[in-house]
């Protein structure tokens, strides 16, 4: 495996009445998520990215991290530094954002 993990931020913009991660705050969680990475000397063992629609829409601004695939849903900007310490570095999910399926 490339990345030991890898973190998809949802950034899909809709054409509709119905929430969207990306019109949320979906970019910006990206730029949090990859300048927290960095600040912490991360990169490029682990990585963040943009992706399209992850389809729990009314459940966003969501996030998935792999290879566990651990989605996350509501992600606020402040919650970037407690994801990244507590799942990406301490490999400990965190239990009040993660969304079960």
């Amino acid at each position: 495996m490339k990345y030991q993990k890898h973190v998809f931020v949802c950034t899909n913009q809709k054409d509709s009445p119905k929430k969207s991660c990306g019109a949320v705050h979906g970019a910006e969680l990206v730029a949090a998520f990859k300048d927290t990475m960095k600040e912490r000397d991360l990169l490029p063992a682990m990585r963040a990215q943009p992706t399209g629609c992850l389809d729990v829409c009314g459940k966003g601004p969501s996030v998935i991290v792999y290879p566990e695939g651990i989605m996350y849903g509501n992600v606020q900007l402040s919650d970037v530094e407690e994801i990244v310490q507590s799942h990406l570095v301490d490999n400990q999910p965190v239990e009040r954002l993660k969304l079960d399926f």
